[in-house]
This record gives C-alpha cells, sequence and structure tokens, in this order.
C-alpha cells in the first residue's frame, strides 16, 4: 500500500482521493501508468525533471514534497469508497495535517477537497479559507487518466503552485 510520506517543515504535499489499485499493490504514489501525475510535476515546473512512481519516496528529503490521501484504501474509482470511509478519512487527514504543518496542501482532485471539507462549493486554487491556520490550501484537477482535461491545461493548474512553495 502507498503509505504517507509526511513529515514536518514539508513546501508541498499532494494529497489525493485514495491509492489506486496499482498504488496499493506497488506501494508508490500514482503508479498507474494512465496517470499523468508525475509527468505533469516536471511540465509544470514543480519538480527538474521527470521521477518515477519508484522514487515517491526521497522527495520529502530531496525536494520537501510529501504524499497523503483522504482514504487509504486502494479502489479502482474513488467513488467506490463509503461515506464513512469519507468522513474517517477527513478526521484524519486534519489531525496529520495539523501535526506536520506543510506550507502547502494541493488537493488532487475538486472532489478531494470538497470531501474533506464536507462543501460542494470549492474553486480552482488557493482556498480564501485553509482548513488548518498557516497551511495554504490549493484544488487542482485530478491526473488521472479517468479525468478528460488537457495535459496542457492539467500544467497550467500545477504551475501556480510554484510560488506557493517558496
Amino acid at each position: 500500500m502507498a503509505r504517507d510520506l509526511l513529515k514536518p517543515g514539508l513546501r508541498l504535499v499532494f494529497c489525493g482521493y485514495n491509492p489506486s489499485l496499482t498504488s496499493g499493490r506497488s506501494g508508490h504514489h500514482y503508479a498507474h501508468p494512465g496517470n499523468r501525475f508525475w509527468r505533469v510535476l516536471h511540465a509544470s515546473g514543480i519538480t527538474d525533471r521527470l521521477f518515477r512512481p519508484e522514487e515517491d519516496e526521497g522527495l520529502p528529503d530531496t525536494l520537501g514534497i510529501g504524499f497523503t490521501n483522504l482514504c487509504s484504501r486502494p479502489t479502482r474509482r474513488a467513488d467506490e469508497l463509503s461515506r464513512e470511509e469519507i468522513r474517517a478519512g477527513g478526521q484524519e487527514l486534519r489531525r496529520k495535517l495539523e501535526k506536520f504543518r506543510p506550507r502547502v496542501v494541493a488537493y488532487a482532485g475538486i472532489g478531494v477537497y470538497r470531501w474533506f471539507r464536507a462543501t460542494s462549493k470549492a474553486p480552482w486554487g488557493v482556498q480564501e479559507e485553509p482548513a488548518v491556520s498557516g497551511v495554504t490550501d490549493v484544488v487542482l484537477p485530478s491526473p488521472s487518466g479517468l479525468n478528460r482535461m488537457s495535459f496542457d491545461d492539467l500544467v497550467e493548474h500545477y504551475r501556480r503552485v510554484v510560488p506557493l512553495m517558496e
């Protein structure tokens, strides 16, 4: 299972819905071959080179980038998660953010943020009211292959995170 990669002082933490079945088997974040996450990170300038999922464990120490999910159970699709899992996952996510206090949390999917904050309203980009004081919340499109947004549009959204990391 893809475990959390968190520690105090991170510049950026990516929070997804939950691991894919591929990530669950491999133990690495955004490991499904159809997921555009790693290519988007590189193309947007968040990372200086194209990383592979197998390199995720080194990013907290080398780039100050961490990883977590709203729910830990791997599924084929996020809509397979139960309301109870989402509610419990939201409470646990809040505890993690309060403990580790990253500079920025990038929610990789508008639904991740909406489920976490229990709201139907959340725009793309930086949120006015952070979930945890002192932590900037940014809502980004999911890089999943199930999201039909173009690669270039994804890159434009992710590019907005770069200045927030500094």
